[in-house]
């Protein structure tokens, strides 16, 4: 199909305006705005091994991560986006220790939407080539408008969610998002810097042949996670299945939402909690999943159900298609049954 033939994001946008429960444009222009950052950071990623953007800043992020240049780098260039389009009242990032409210317009307090943003997931691949991304979720904000926005903003559920939404910066850069009406994924050309509908509708497959999980922590892995990869690798009727890890979330899920497959990064003996973020990498990825038929919890409940408690809580992560999810859930049940 010819390019010209081709919708681009922004006539999407426009096109599905009225799906929005709260139809009064300003998610349409949130979501241009992190369109246009997109943009920016995906330039930056593209010229970090010419540019002295890549590498550590010699500082530690609230999980007591060390932060990359490009880390920084991101979360800057989508909160400058995101400030300026007086649609959004707060932000919460990754990178950041506490929430922010935006007051550089007069009428930011008058927003009605929070963004939760993992800039630049996978950062530490960048050094050596790795496809990384960035994870975005909205909600409506629950405090009233015009009133300071506040820590139960962002403290909602997945269910809450609004729309969520992914980049990936690869071999082509995507961004993947939903509204709650399915999800549809746009690639970027480069040489005149459009995003143009690629995937439509995109549905994870029922079952699939690929997990992912990092293997190496095998022995630190609840014995329901041992018991499912032994099954996974088992030879029996379709399997074994194959062991694909990438190491960025985003790169990983997008993968097997295409091919089909499962993602894992369970509890460990050393992380009781998971290590992944809830509100920052989970919901959105779980909403995502579900609208493309997946299914994603922490090994035993619905991630979208969690009620989460503090603004960086990680949870255990079980992703993918929904007839794998589901078999590692009953290995998981199975574990923590008394003999």
């Amino acid at each position: 199909m010819s390019q010209q033939a081709l919708q681009t994001l922004g006539e999407f946008i426009i096109e599905k305006q009225d799906d929005f429960k709260y139809s009064t444009g300003e998610l349409s222009r949130l979501i241009s705005s992190i369109r246009i950052a997109t943009k920016v950071v995906n330039r930056e990623v593209n010229k970090a091994g010419i540019a002295d953007i890549i590498g550590k800043v010699g500082t530690e992020n609230v999980q007591g991560e060390e932060q990359q240049k490009l880390d920084v780098l991101a979360n800057d260039i989508f909160i400058a986006a995101l400030s300026q389009r007086e649609v959004v009242c707060g932000i919460a990032s990754e990178e950041s220790d506490d929430f922010i409210e935006i007051q550089c317009t007069e009428n930011a307090h008058l927003s009605k939407y929070v963004v939760l943003i993992d800039p630049l997931d996978g950062s530490s691949n960048i050094d050596v080539n790795v496809s990384v991304g960035t994870i975005f979720s909205i909600y409506r904000r629950v405090t009233p408008p015009g009133s300071p926005v506040e820590l139960r903003d962002f403290l909602q559920k997945g269910v809450n969610q609004v729309a969520a939404g992914y980049v990936v910066y690869g071999s082509s850069t995507m961004i993947v998002y939903t509204t709650g009406n399915g999800v549809n994924g746009f690639t970027l050309d480069p040489s005149i810097g459009t995003y143009y509908l690629s995937h439509k509708n995109i549905k994870f497959p029922t079952s699939g042949k690929i997990y992912s999980i990092n293997e190496g922590n095998y022995a630190k892995f609840p014995q329901g996670v041992k018991d499912y990869i032994k099954y996974c690798q088992a030879e029996e009727g379709d399997r074994p299945y194959t062991s694909r890890y990438i190491g960025s979330l985003v790169s990983d899920f997008h993968r097997n939402m295409l091919k089909g497959g499962i993602y894992i990064y369970p509890s460990t003996s050393q992380s009781p909690n998971g290590k992944l973020r809830l509100l920052y990498e989970c919901n959105p990825m779980a909403f995502l999943a579900e609208q493309a038929g997946g299914k994603c919890s922490d090994g035993f409940k619905r991630i979208m159900e969690i009620e989460p408690t503090e603004l960086h809580q990680r949870v255990p992560f079980f992703c993918g298609s929904a007839a794998m999810v589901t078999k590692a859930e009953e290995f998981m049940a199975k574990a923590v049954v008394p003999n």
